[in-house]
């Protein structure tokens, strides 16, 4: 599946209610980073908590993720093109292509969500994030 992720500053949840009111749209899922297991490597300050971790909303049948990022983030590098798939040949083959010469900025490893999570910035400036399910 072959969708778009949305990156915000510290107000995914307004925008969100913000897009489900004006598009009659309905969120279908939101955790907050709260909801995510500790991990030692990645601490979550209890200001963060209630941040979004990953979000879900369905606009005329599309589906758009979003979260809130710990750095800020500027207008125009906010968005990913975001591939969701159980076929991991097909998300590391097309990682090997476009992280040459591109920017890694998560490597593509299992996580708690999913088989294998990553992002990058291809060489013409695009983010990608790829996820394989389970």
């Amino acid at each position: 599946m072959l969708s778009h992720y949305l990156m915000f500053n510290r107000n995914c949840a307004e925008a969100l209610d913000l897009y489900a009111r004006a598009f009659d749209a309905k969120i279908i899922e939101r955790q907050t980073y709260g909801d995510m297991p500790p991990n030692p490597a990645f601490p979550i300050a209890e200001a963060d908590k209630s941040l979004v971790l990953h979000a879900k909303i369905v606009i005329d049948g599309a589906e758009i993720m979003c979260a809130d990022v710990s750095e800020r983030s500027m207008a125009g590098d906010n968005m990913y093109v975001c591939v969701t798939t159980p076929d991991e040949s097909c998300v590391r083959r097309a990682w090997d292509v476009l992280a040459n010469d591109g920017e890694v900025y998560m490597e593509l490893a299992p996580s708690f969500f999913a088989a294998a999570h990553g992002s990058l910035q291809d060489k013409f400036g695009v983010n990608w994030m790829f996820t394989v399910t389970r």
